[in-house]
């Protein structure tokens, strides 16, 4: 049985402590950076590398490659792909090609990935940014600022994924958007009201709460729990994600090394497990900082492992045409808003 975790490695390829490490520990998968993506064949490499240390050739890997400047693999050795917001942009000026560029976009995104070897890009964000939000942390990530909007492309968003041979995570529960400081750094606190939290932020998440993957937030919310952030508050998983949202996905933390979370790493880990996440999200550790972490994984089991095997599931094997027509049509899509 494999651990609820999910880690990287240091450099852009394994050395022989974390071969070790990992044949030990046995994570459930893994994710990479930009520092893994010299190359498609570099990655595919990689991807192939970490499988074979834990022995399982359907192990889960992640990346980060929203498009904009959220991207792992980077020009010029990989196609740019626009921001969020450029969708919302166009959605303006027509919703029916806002939507059809959004699913083109995820699909062309997810088949980048795919054909390199990875298995889930942590796409849609619904996060809803407003005003006074920091933008930094949100900014041109959104695709939109109202939650229909931000719904009708997220949707695109997973089905386009899903399509180029992809998996997709739903990003962060229960909505990043009223953040005053960026959770890389500091604990965000978001002191809204429950029925404001409602009827905006979690809307997304509640129309999209089918998805096969999730991941928390690092924020703060007052009305819930005045203490602890989403990703270490039982009453935030349990009462809100689970139960007020209704979301039954495999649920990941956000990354654990973030500098919002204090304390050690292994009561990180140990504090994420108990508050009912899934999966610990163990991002850029060093070798010794992922030891420590070790300490208190738990094994994937019951109604995690449930949940892992059901989003795998929706992993489909897909036709890999030429991609450069799709391309060119989204080019064609996106050229009022690209000027």
């Amino acid at each position: 049985m494999p651990t609820a975790a999910i880690y990287d490695c240091e450099g852009p390829r394994l050395n022989a402590e974390e071969k070790a490490f990992f044949r030990d520990v046995d994570p459930w998968g893994f994710i990479v950076f930009a520092r893994h993506c010299s190359s498609a064949a570099a990655l595919r490499a990689h991807c192939d590398e970490l499988r074979d240390c834990v022995g399982r050739a359907d192990a889960p890997i992640l990346i980060d490659q929203e498009g904009g400047r959220v991207a792992r693999m980077k020009p010029p050795v990989f196609r740019a792909h626009p921001a969020p917001a450029i969708f919302g942009a166009l959605w303006r000026l027509d919703p029916e090609k806002a939507k059809e560029a959004t699913h083109l976009n995820a699909l062309l995104l997810a088949r980048m990935v795919s054909d390199a070897g990875v298995t889930v890009n942590c796409v849609p964000m619904l996060d809803a940014p407003q005003p006074d939000a920091d933008p930094a942390v949100i900014g041109d990530r959104a695709c939109a600022k109202h939650t229909d909007i931000i719904t009708a492309l997220g949707q695109e968003v997973m089905a386009g994924t899903v399509a180029g041979g992809a998996l997709p995570v739903i990003k962060h529960m229960p909505g990043h958007g009223r953040a005053l400081c960026d959770s890389h750094h500091e604990l965000p606190r978001v002191s809204a009201r429950k029925e404001d939290l409602r009827n905006v932020d979690f809307q997304p998440f509640m129309a999209l709460k089918g998805a096969p993957m999730g991941m928390t937030a690092h924020v703060v919310y007052e009305a819930y729990d005045v203490a602890r952030p989403a990703t270490l508050s039982p009453v935030i998983v349990s009462d809100v994600i689970r139960r007020e949202i209704g979301f039954d996905g495999l649920l990941f933390t956000d990354d654990l090394r973030m500098k919002a979370l204090g304390g050690a790493f292994d009561a990180r880990v140990r504090d994420s497990f108990a508050a009912g996440c899934d999966i610990a999200l163990c991002c850029n550790f060093t070798l010794a900082e992922k030891k420590e972490s070790a300490r208190t994984l738990i094994e994937l089991k019951d109604a995690a492992a449930r949940r892992a095997v059901a989003a795998m599931a929706c992993l489909q094997v897909v036709e890999r045409p030429d991609t450069e027509p799709l391309y060119g049509r989204l080019d064609a899509l996106l050229k009022p808003v690209m000027a």
